[in-house]
């Protein structure tokens, strides 16, 4: 839902006669949804196990975006989806603790990178099936995924058997005094700003300032996420060889940051410049999650996963709640150009908040 919103952004735009600033807004109520209980749903994740959890959240999701659909006014549309985006949250920690549970530290990281490829694959199919969709339907088929998605994880999620919870106790208080979680929740959250700057606007750019199509300029955003589904399985499998996610972590925030840059620079470059561009650089802009990710649960360990990746997940959200209106006002108050070129900056500066971590 998070990254096949987007998609949508231009049918938004005409559907309810929407400023920029507004499908800003729009983009941003799931990130707020999702803010108010990403921990929660975290902690309840610790106490009652993934399988509850995740089948709950999701199907309360499928409801709220089938709401959407028959939203009549943009305040009405930002509650649903926020509801949608706070039930829908429930999947963060359900399914990361389910991996921390079942694979070793070895195997970990290729195994949560590919975790964390469902959400480039859910993008790639959001970009190839919703521009052939109105808008109402566009949200029943969200919603069905959502359905889908709550079905299989309870058939198939288990507790793993034996396992006790003695490794560390469990507790919020402990989570959060973790100093090393607070540094990598702002380092991340600094690198979610490149990834929202184009996977949330890149299509409506496209379709506004260069004149593609909405399902061509879906298209292009459905390249970004085959590319950053291929990076994030390849940086998983990789910080397991090397033993470290916060070095390949800080690896490809710098390198996220050099080709938004450069995308930015080539902004009125021809199209067969300007895509590929873009779409390096935002594979690279979605590459770090799995790392970021694995890196919070490790960080905190078995017992205490399900809070650190709802706390990981909400200094996310924070980020997320900020950065699409922002970014709008930034383009509507300069230009799209400006508006890149600012977000490049953060990545670099989340991989100097990183250092201070090590392997």
């Amino acid at each position: 839902m998070l990254i096949g919103l987007p998609v949508l952004a231009p049918a938004l735009h005409d559907a309810h006669e929407l400023s920029l600033v507004r499908v800003g807004v729009v983009l941003d109520a799931v990130w707020v949804g999702s803010l108010l209980t990403l921990l929660p749903w975290g902690l309840l994740a610790d106490r009652v196990g993934e399988r509850l959890v995740l089948g709950a959240g999701l199907l309360a999701c499928a409801a709220a975006l089938v709401a959407s659909g028959y939203a009549g006014g943009f305040w009405t549309l930002v509650v649903l989806l926020g509801l949608a985006g706070a039930a829908g949250a429930s999947v963060n920690a359900a399914s990361g603790r389910a991996v921390m549970q079942w694979f070793p530290a070895a195997e970990r990281g290729f195994a949560l990178g590919l975790r964390q490829t469902a959400i480039p694959l859910g993008g790639l199919v959001a970009a190839l099936v919703l521009p052939q969709l109105e808008l109402r339907a566009a949200f029943f088929f969200l919603a069905a995924l959502c359905a889908g998605g709550a079905i299989f994880g309870a058939a198939v999620i288990r507790d793993r058997e034996g396992q006790a919870d003695v490794l560390e106790p469990r507790g919020l208080g402990t989570t959060l005094r973790d100093h090393r979680l607070w540094l990598l929740c702002a380092g991340s959250s600094f690198y979610l700003v490149a990834q929202l700057a184009v996977t949330g606007f890149l299509v409506l750019f496209l379709h506004d300032e260069r004149g593609l199509s909405p399902g061509a300029a879906a298209a292009v955003l459905g390249g970004i996420q085959v590319v950053a589904a291929a990076l994030r399985i390849g940086g998983g499998r990789w910080s397991d060889r090397v033993g470290s996610r916060v070095g390949p972590l800080r690896i490809v925030g710098l390198w996220s940051s050099v080709t938004l840059a450069v995308a930015a620079v080539a902004l009125n470059a021809p199209l067969a410049v300007l895509v590929p561009a873009f779409v390096l650089a935002g594979g690279l802009s979605m590459a770090w999650n799995g790392l970021s990710f694995t890196a919070a649960a490790e960080i905190a360990g078995r017992t205490r996963s399900g809070a650190a990746l709802g706390m990981q997940q909400s200094a996310l959200a924070a980020a997320g709640a900020l950065v699409p209106p922002a970014f709008a006002a930034a383009v509507a108050a300069s230009s799209w150009r400006v508006g890149f070129a600012m977000a490049a900056v953060f990545p670099l500066a989340g991989a100097q908040l990183l250092r201070p971590l090590r392997p």
